[in-house]
């Protein structure tokens, strides 16, 4: 039995799944089609004309009698998409091999996952606490200040991520994704997610997936060490074949994959004292802006009745100027600014959401590109001093303190004295400030003309009582660990950079791929040998 879709069912802001299948089927019977088990494919909102918002459906059905070709773009042929087969695996399970994994970001963890699904010895190292104790510890730090430098927003079970809005949308269009995304359902994410234009699972739902994810790695035979760091490579003959842990304890492997997380800055330096070729690479930093949660949904709604059947809205805006751009980045509707700090002395802040995207109000990060030019050294870690500058600028403000300020003042170049409608979601005190102190002219100058800008396209989003609190300097990593066609350190055998933190991903769904990707890489290197 062969498969249709049936393209562009339009549904009103009220409907059900039945009454598009019912669609579905009726379009399938105009071309003579007898269909039946309908699933939903896509599912997006075309919200381009407020007073003709509606969802668009892509629908599979099984078909029996299909008659001529179908080539239209209201109904064709399905293709089934490119599945990784997972049980193939089991093809390397006779290879007597050691993989250290380190990070249990999505890149370290989907790592991890393949290969103890092919019975390789998989032992995976994180130096933060697991996902429950790791909850419990950044609490208290947005509560007391105290801050564990091993387990925070950036370090610990989930990496950075597990502290976000959970976004899975990405540009890379690999096949792998489907199997990522059908991972997370399997690990307890809503189902929703294998259809929706713009997936996302929310801070929330995304811990309990982590959690499970892990117990599946261990449930295959792989090792997971918590409040374990990478403090030492052992190499000889240019090759890694071991890693130093917690700066004492040793273990010997046939390959180490480095998924350390863009915020490793000490495991940089113990690689750059290491010889390991590091190159400088572009970033983007910034603030947080903050407005109403309904603010945004009216500019993208408009006074729709039916808006609170609708998910709370997002934004993309980009100004080009004539030497640097500033865009929206990591949108977070109804979400929270956080304190994602991991050093003491330094402030940084990020973007985190819950499934439901429903806090008072949506923050996104308001950044400018970074260029190497711009880090002030040749050093491959000149990036890295570039962010813990102005980091430490920010927290000196106000003494670690999160420092505030009405869009409208920065722009004015005045510090804000009172808030205007929209107060800060800031995870901890904040207090005004000039956020000019804590960053370089050429953001400030890049910010002051987007925000002018993007007042412009949306009236209020600078004079209406939006908060920039700052700085965002984390976007992604300064810098980039060199490797080959094969994943491969070009200067070291035996490592495999992966994933945001070594420059090669950026996000949830992108370095969940890179994972996979080198994980396949080692596997199939190793079987030539064989």
């Amino acid at each position: 039995m062969k498969k249709i879709v049936v393209n562009g069912i339009k549904m009103p802001i009220l409907h059900t799944d039945n009454e598009v299948f019912e669609k579905a089927l009726k379009t399938a019977k105009k071309h003579g089609i007898d269909a039946a088990n309908p699933v939903i494919y896509k599912k997006s909102l075309d919200a381009r004309k407020k007073s003709e918002m509606h969802f668009v459906y892509s629908v599979v059905l099984d078909a029996n009698n299909i008659k001529g070709s179908l080539t239209g773009s209201e109904i064709r042929l399905f293709e089934e998409p490119l599945h990784y087969d997972f049980n193939s695996l089991r093809r390397h399970e006779n290879l007597q091999k050691t993989v250290v994994v380190v990070g249990s970001g999505p890149c370290g963890l989907f790592a991890a996952y393949i290969l103890a699904g092919c019975g390789i010895r998989t032992i995976l190292l994180e130096r933060g606490s697991d996902v429950d104790s790791r909850q419990k510890k950044v609490a208290r730090f947005w509560r007391t200040g105290i801050l564990d430098p091993n387990t925070n927003i950036q370090f610990g079970e989930g990496g950075a991520g597990t502290f976000s809005d959970g976004k899975l949308n990405t540009r890379i269009g690999s096949p792998l994704q489907s199997f990522v995304l059908k991972t997370f359902v399997d690990c307890g994410a809503p189902e929703e997610i294998l259809y929706q234009a713009k997936p996302h699972i929310g801070t929330d739902l995304l811990r309990g997936c982590v959690k499970n994810l892990r117990e599946r790695i261990k449930n295959l035979g792989g090792e997971v060490l918590f409040d374990t760091c990478l403090t030492d490579l052992i190499i000889k003959d240019n090759k890694v074949c071991g890693a130093q842990l917690n700066g004492s304890a040793y273990i010997e492997c046939d390959a180490l994959i480095l998924a350390p997380g863009h915020s490793s800055r000490d495991t940089y330096e113990m690689l750059a004292k290491r010889g390991v070729l590091i190159e400088q690479k572009p970033f983007a930093a910034g603030v947080r802006i903050e407005h109403s949660r309904e603010f945004i949904n009216n500019v993208q709604y408009g006074n729709l009745k039916e808006v609170r059947y609708l998910p709370t809205a997002d934004y993309r805006l980009a100004y080009n100027g004539d030497l640097r751009s500033c865009y929206s980045f990591c949108m977070c509707p109804g979400g929270t600014v956080v304190n994602a700090s991991s050093e003491g002395g330094c402030l940084c802040v990020n973007g985190m959401s819950e499934h439901s995207r429903m806090a008072d109000n949506s923050n996104s990060a308001l950044v400018v590109n970074v260029k190497p030019e711009d880090f002030g050294g040749d050093s491959p870690l000149a990036g890295v001093e570039f962010q813990r500058r102005y980091e430490g600028l920010a927290y000196s403000l106000l003494k670690g303190k999160g420092p505030v300020q009405l869009a409208k003042d920065f722009v004015k170049n005045r510090i804000s004295d009172s808030f205007d409608g929209v107060k800060p979601s800031f995870t901890g005190e904040t207090g005004f400030a000039d956020l000019r102190e804590a960053l370089p002219q050429f953001i400030s100058n890049t910010l002051c003309e987007g925000l002018l800008d993007f007042e412009r396209k949306i009236k209020g989003f600078t004079e209406g009582g939006a908060v920039l609190t700052g700085v965002e300097m984390r976007t992604s990593a300064p810098l980039r660990i060199k490797r080959n066609e094969n994943f491969e350190s070009v200067s070291h055998r035996g490592l495999f950079p992966a994933g945001e933190g070594a420059g090669y991903a950026g996000g949830i769904m992108s370095a969940a791929v890179d994972g996979i990707r080198v994980a396949d890489s080692i596997l199939n290197m190793w079987q030539m040998k064989n």
